[in-house]
Formats: structure tokens, C-alpha cells, sequence
């Protein structure tokens, strides 16, 4: 061995990782970025902490070489098209992959498979918090270097689908998203996603493979509808609020800050006693009462195009990472319609699996009833959102804002006002084993079939009235049904006091 020969095989070695940079491509990148869109490089630097990448794979190449030169495959498909390894965020140790839409699309080839296949099961056994960049086409059908006949044997979804409940898991969507890259967005714990996203399990050439038709691939799943059915959780303007908000997310898995103290960092708490509207059949926007209850600039909402009449936030609340839930009495008056309840479970299983504690406040007349409501499976849904309230080990405390009524209000305290750690009422609150005026109805049905037909609404109104002040909060409080009635400029600080005191949490 000649003396410099540690230094040539250094040379070489630079100047194939300068192939796998962006630099190397100047005029793909430069069109891309007339597109507005970001490199997967340039999203992962945006991410991480600078210098705290460390990569897995970066001189991987398609199994291609049976129809292409090995340069050709160097120098136009860096990395197999799927960069991906660990790093640091705000200090913090994680893990990042990104597809990279530059390479054939994004499209999942058999040796970027082995990539994932290697960093994911890493990632279960250093147990880090992953952000999943998913922009790509589906499985790769061009790789020719390896004996395959269905390629059905690759483990990246299985074991991305292991690691629920064993590490938190981001999924950022933009571009065109389709197939196998769908499945691993729609298989992590939350999908952040630009407008420009098209989400879908498969894209235009398997849907006309399979006889199906012929579709632009913005017509399927575009990011408008997918926040409207639930699958996104956050629809951001670009890439860059895309990262901000993941690393917001992520801040909230650190635990408590030094500000834990519950003082600080909040708007005047003074400003809950005037946030309600006198007339309490008049709906109200229930997300400045969280935004007061939290800690300033750290709520991130979560499927707000989604069974609007359920909100769900994640944030803190004097220092304390937590989860918000609450009844939202603009949209069908607070009741939980079957796409609320499956919004909740999946929102406390979330937080049951981020350790997160939850606030939930409540403002309900119960679930929605009748035949179009049962038609929407509303029994399944609403019994599960029971389940995962029931099934919470996480702090739960619970705050009855004006109407807590029937089986709705049990589904938003995990399935009684004495299973929260917590339980209060503000002080026009009503609890009632359903709306009061259909209690009236079923109790006096007899009474009021046999009065007059011009009787009986005087006769409804004047028995609500009577059922009305017995279901107040203070007498709820009196019967030892619920913990407390309190000032609602209190409830902040009674919320911090008992999650500071709650057992530790895991």
C-alpha cells in the first residue's frame, strides 16, 4: 500500500458524497424551487440541529444496473431516492427520513426499502421520536438487479407500524403522496400536510391499471378533502410552518418546562368570566377559552376540518405538556356525532401513547340521536370514544364549561365525573342525565298526553324551568357528583395544581 492511498480513497470518498447533495444537481433544484417546493435535504436541515445529521445510506444506489450505468444511477439517483438517520432537535435526540421527489419521483426502490427497513427497526431500539418526510409515488417497479416476484416480503410497513405506542411519530405530506409513501404517512400519529398535497392509496397509473378510470393525480385526495375526512391533522401554508409546527410538537413531548409553576406565560385569566354568552342556548366559540387556559403561542390544533363540532389541541398549560379537548357549541350545538367521537378516541389514544395528561372541557347535549345519526355507526363510535377515556392512565381533569349532559358528557370525563383526577363546573353550569327538556318529555309522557294539546308546551316549560334549577352546577357540587364550582378565572391554576401533584407519569 502506497502512502497516499488512505488519501486517494478519502478523495474518492468526498467526491461521492458530493454527489448525493443538492449542489450536485443545481438545475433539477433550481426548478424545483420555481415550483416553491424545498429539497429533501434542505427540509431536514431546516429541522435539525446544524451539524447533528447522521446519515444512514447515503451511497446507496437503485438496483438498476441491468439497464443503466452504474454512473448514471450515482450521479441521478443519490441515495436511492430516501434519505434518512438520526439527529438532535433543539438538542433532543430523533430520527428523520425523507423520500426524495427528485429521484424517480420518490418512489420506494428495493434497496431504499433495506434503507428503511435498517432505520426504522434502529428507531425502535433507540427509541426516538421520528418525523417522516412521505412525498413519493408508490413502490418502485423498475428494479431489475434483484430476483423478485411480488417484492411482498419487504418489512419497512410492518415495522413502521410496530412502532405505535413505542416512539411518536410525524408525518409530513406535500406533492403527490401515493401508495406505499401513503401508507407510511397514514400509519404514524400525526400528518402535518401543505395545501398542494395529494394523498391517496394509489396513484394515476395504478387507478387505470386496475380499470378504474383516468384521473389527473390532483384529483385524488387532494389536501382539502383529506382534512375534511380526518386523515390530516394540520394543514400548514408551506414546508417551513410544516417543520415549525413539527418542532412545536415535538416540544411537547420534553415534558414540563421551568415554568411549571402555572403564574406565567398565560393571557389574564380574569377574561374566562365574560367568555361565555348570557344566553345559554347561544353557541360560542369554545378555542379563545383554551387559547386563555394555555400557555401563550403553544397550542397546536389538531383535524380542525374534521367533526368541527369536537376540538382538539395539544400544548401547554404552565409548563406542563398536555392535551385539550372540548365541545365546540357552534357546529350542531356541541353533540357528539359519530366523526366526533372517533375524532376523540383517536385523540385520547394519542395522547395515552405521548404520555400527555388531558383537559377536556364540556359543553354538550349528549350524543346525537335519531335514525340518520345511528345510520352513521354512531353506537361503534361513541361506545369506542367511551372505551379510550375509560382506558386512560394519563392524568385526566375535566372542566364543565355550561351543559354537560347525558352519556356525552360521561364519553368527555372518561365515563364519569369522578373518573378525572378533577372535576368542575363553572358556575352556570347544568348536569342532567340527558337535555332537560327531553327528560321533562319522557318523565311526564302520560301527563302531558292526557292534558289539553294547548297545555302541554306551558306545561314542558314550566317543569324544565323546575328541572332546570335543580341540574345546576352548585347542586351537582352538593350531591358530591362532581369535585368543585369554581371561579372561572381559577381554572387554570387549579388545572396546574393537580397535574404538578398527579402521580409521575409512564
Amino acid at each position: 500500500m502506497t502512502e497516499d492511498a488512505p488519501a486517494q480513497g478519502l478523495t474518492e470518498v468526498l467526491a461521492r458524497r458530493f454527489l448525493t447533495t443538492d449542489a450536485a444537481r443545481s438545475e433539477k433544484v433550481d426548478r424545483w424551487h420555481g415550483r416553491g417546493r424545498r429539497t429533501a435535504r434542505e427540509n431536514i436541515a431546516d429541522l435539525v440541529d446544524a451539524g447533528s445529521f447522521v446519515e444512514y445510506g447515503r451511497f446507496v444506489t437503485p438496483a438498476q444496473e441491468s439497464r443503466r450505468s452504474l454512473a448514471e444511477l450515482v450521479v441521478e439517483a443519490p441515495a436511492d431516492g430516501i434519505i434518512g438517520g438520526t439527529a438532535t432537535i433543539d438538542g433532543h435526540p430523533c430520527a428523520v427520513l425523507s423520500y426524495d421527489y427528485l429521484v424517480m419521483a420518490g418512489t420506494q426502490g428495493m434497496r431504499g426499502h433495506r434503507k428503511s427497513d435498517r432505520l426504522i427497526e434502529l428507531i425502535g431500539r433507540m427509541g426516538l421520536p421520528t418525523v417522516f418526510f412521505t412525498e413519493g409515488g408508490g413502490g418502485r417497479p423498475g428494479d431489475t438487479d434483484l430476483p423478485l416476484v411480488s417484492a411482498l416480503d419487504v418489512g419497512s410497513f410492518a415495522l413502521w407500524g410496530e412502532l405505535q405506542g413505542v416512539v411518536p411519530r410525524i408525518a409530513v405530506v406535500s406533492g403527490r403522496c401515493f401508495a406505499g409513501n401513503a401508507v407510511l404517512a397514514g400509519c404514524a400519529d400525526l400528518r402535518i400536510a401543505t395545501p398542494d398535497a395529494n394523498l391517496g392509496m394509489a396513484g394515476p397509473a395504478m387507478i387505470a391499471g386496475g380499470g378504474l378510470g383516468q384521473f389527473a393525480a390532483e384529483e385524488i385526495g387532494p389536501a382539502d378533502e383529506q382534512a375534511a375526512n380526518g386523515v390530516l391533522d394540520v394543514v400548514v401554508d408551506d414546508e417551513a410552518e410544516a417543520v415549525d409546527v413539527v418542532r412545536r410538537l415535538l416540544s411537547c413531548l420534553r415534558g414540563p418546562t421551568t415554568d411549571a409553576a402555572g403564574d406565567g406565560g398565560a393571557d389574564d385569566q380574569d377574561v374566562l368570566r365574560t367568555l361565555l354568552p348570557e344566553n345559554d342556548r347561544e353557541g360560542f366559540d369554545v378555542r379563545p377559552v383554551i387559547e386563555t387556559l394555555a400557555d401563550t403561542d403553544t397550542l397546536t390544533w389538531l383535524r380542525e376540518g374534521w367533526a368541527p363540532e369536537l376540538v382538539t389541541a395539544i400544548g401547554r398549560i404552565g409548563g406542563i405538556p398536555a392535551g385539550f379537548v372540548a365541545n365546540q357549541s357552534t357546529h350542531l350545538a356541541g353533540a357528539l356525532t359519530a366523526d366526533a367521537s372517533a375524532k376523540a378516541a383517536d385523540f385520547l389514544e394519542l395522547c395515552q401513547r405521548w404520555e400527555l395528561p388531558v383537559v377536556s372541557l364540556v359543553d354538550t347535549p349528549g350524543f346525537m340521536v335519531g335514525p340518520e345519526a345511528e345510520r352513521t355507526g354512531l353506537v361503534r363510535h361513541a361506545s369506542r370514544m367511551v372505551t379510550a377515556g375509560a382506558l386512560l392512565t394519563v392524568p385526566l381533569i375535566g372542566v364543565v364549561l355550561r351543559r354537560g349532559y347525558g352519556l356525552g358528557a360521561q364519553a368527555m370525563l372518561g365515563g364519569s365525573t369522578h373518573r378525572p383526577l378533577l372535576t368542575v363546573a363553572w358556575p352556570g353550569a347544568h348536569l342532567g342525565a340527558m337535555g332537560l327538556e327531553g327528560a321533562v318529555r319522557l318523565a311526564l309522557a302520560k301527563e302531558l298526553a292526557a292534558m289539553p294539546e294547548q297545555e302541554r308546551e306551558a306545561a314542558v316549560a314550566e317543569h324544565t324551568a323546575q328541572l332546570r334549577d335543580h341540574a345546576k352546577a352548585l347542586n351537582a357540587a352538593r350531591m358530591f357528583e362532581i369535585d368543585d364550582v369554581i371561579d372561572p378565572a381559577e381554572t387554570r391554576a387549579v388545572i396546574v395544581a393537580t397535574l404538578q401533584r398527579a402521580a409521575p407519569r409512564g
